[in-house]
């Protein structure tokens, strides 16, 4: 026998099937037997929570299960941002900051004698007759520098003409070389008064055209004549017996002092010294040395 069910709980599923039926979810249960309301033929649909499935659902595929530890978790490789790479420029060997200072581009020995013009930079220029600029090879590998003009090139506008002057060039071809063959200039351009020595205002005014000089000429040796030249070149005080013949250097340029012909004249023996001088600049040149040989 089918055992009745009691009128309060048919009641109730009457209305919640009536509550389904509003929301069209009826379909959704399937007729499994339910027990038929009494007096009315109706068959009792099982409850939703008992009878509630998904029609024509296939099952969702589960990944199989593997043996033994879970594979441990790798992490994953920090990458660390690359910043951009610098292109620098190479830099090219060059003189050093003393070398440079002052060096004109593309200069010339014209540029120099048009930039110097008709001085009137210093007081020297008040008693001068003629600018004693320099003479010789503008592509010589040995420039001698001097003091200063005296009378004789003072009057004739080139450097060591005077008695002073032939005495160098015999140094000069005890060398084995002419004057042509060489640079020669002073530390300054302007006759001072009655041969006294340039001042120091006077020389570092007309200094820079000397130095531009031998930056234009290159040479491979200079001789400096007496102290003032060894001095303005060197920028030093100290005496020139304390540096004579020995190596030295301008602007990266072998550099070596000797004494002043004047002074050779005033001090024949000291001609002896100044030969020993000429030797050592020979050397560096390449020329031949001969024994015995002195001006």
């Amino acid at each position: 026998m089918v055992e009745r069910i009691s009128e309060t709980l048919q009641r109730k599923i009457s209305d919640r099937l009536s509550f389904c039926d509003d929301l069209g979810i009826r379909l959704f249960y399937r007729d499994r037997g339910g027990a038929v309301l009494p007096d009315s033929g109706q068959r009792l649909e099982p409850p939703a929570t008992a009878r509630f499935s998904t029609p024509n659902m296939q099952k969702e595929e589960t990944l199989p299960k593997s043996a033994g530890k879970p594979p441990s978790r790798v992490a994953a490789p920090i990458v660390t941002p690359v910043s951009p790479k610098i292109a620098f420029l190479p830099v090219a060997a060059g003189p050093s900051l003393f070398e440079a200072v002052d060096k004109i581009a593309d200069d010339t020995l014209l540029k120099v004698r048009e930039d110097l013009g008709e001085c009137t930079r210093c007081k020297l220029h008040r008693t001068r007759h003629t600018i004693v600029f320099g003479d010789g090879n503008p592509k010589a590998e040995l420039v001698f520098v001097g003091e200063g003009p005296g009378a004789d090139e003072d009057a004739q506008g080139l450097p060591f003409v005077g008695r002073a002057g032939k005495l160098l060039t015999q140094m000069i071809e005890a060398m084995g070389l002419q004057r042509k063959d060489v640079y020669i200039c002073n530390a300054v351009k302007c006759r001072p008064p009655e041969n006294r020595q340039p001042e120091e205002d006077e020389v570092s005014t007309c200094s820079p055209f000397l130095f531009r000089q031998i930056d234009v000429i290159a040479p491979k040796v200079i001789v400096c004549l007496g102290a003032v030249a060894a001095k303005t070149l060197l920028q030093t005080n100290r005496g020139i017996s304390q540096f004579r013949g020995e190596w030295l250097e301008f602007r990266g340029r072998k550099l070596l002092a000797t004494y002043h012909p004047a002074y050779l004249l005033r001090n024949p023996p000291a001609k002896s010294e100044v030969w020993k001088d000429l030797q050592k600049v020979m050397a560096v040149l390449g020329l031949e040395v001969k024994k015995g040989k002195s001006a």
